[in-house]
């Protein structure tokens, strides 16, 4: 399955579309806003003639701006960047990538807004 491939290619894809920072891995005291490719799921996808993958990527967003704006603002980004996009994923073809839904929420903390945006995205080994 090429789910490490996926994740790699999503990474990149918002790194080069986004005018915040992305990230696997959040360093202490980041500074918001920033984004994070997170969980994911892979199932295959497989033919009678290929090899596939079906897997859902999970993106976060990250703010402390007051109010919602800014975090729509990032997914509407993220939503742009990856909707129906021909991902280059390594040694795949994209078959698709669809956003399958977004929420925005309030953390515990009562400044901090969260989107959630997660994508289907299907590839076929070349």
């Amino acid at each position: 399955m090429k789910d490490l491939q996926i994740q790699k290619a999503v990474y990149l894809v918002l790194k080069g579309a986004l005018s915040v920072p992305v990230y696997d891995h959040v360093p202490q005291k980041t500074a918001y806003p920033y984004v994070v490719v997170g969980d994911d799921t892979a199932v295959p996808f497989d033919t009678d003639d290929s090899l596939g993958t079906e897997a859902t990527v999970t993106v976060h967003a990250w703010s402390q701006y007051r109010g919602r704006a800014e975090v729509k603002e990032l997914l509407e980004d993220i939503y742009d960047a990856l909707h129906r996009a021909d991902i280059a994923v390594q040694n795949a073809h994209t078959i698709e990538s669809i956003a399958e839904f977004q929420q925005t929420i309030v953390e515990s903390d009562g400044l901090t807004r969260h989107g959630i945006i997660r994508f289907r995205i299907t590839v076929d080994q070349t």
